[in-house]
């Protein structure tokens, strides 16, 4: 496989995978972050990540609202909920794990 076709496949499967989590909105970051040991906002901050490694001026919030398809702040108003008591308890689990 030619470096452009993987580039393109790549590419492909980000974009399924963002479509993807943008239609299952009942998966909470947290619960992703719990599992998973990353979410959106990692998805959003890697996207930002490498548009600034490229010379692409792209703060926080412009990362977001390019992953999310829409300012995060409305995102967030819309689809996320308050983390529970036992979604944090297991977030400070994972994330000492994780260091």
């Amino acid at each position: 496989m030619d470096a452009q076709t993987q580039l393109e496949l790549e590419a492909a499967a980000f974009r399924r995978l963002r479509d993807h989590l943008a239609e299952r909105t009942d998966v909470q970051n947290i619960d992703m972050m719990n599992l998973a040991g990353f979410c959106r906002n990692c998805l959003s901050r890697w996207y930002q990540e490498a548009a600034n490694e490229r010379g692409i001026e792209m703060n926080k919030d412009e990362g977001r609202e390019a992953f999310y398809g829409m300012p995060f702040n409305e995102w967030r108003d819309a689809h996320q909920s308050d983390a529970s008591d036992a979604q944090k308890a297991a977030f400070e689990v994972s994330h000492k794990q994780a260091t």
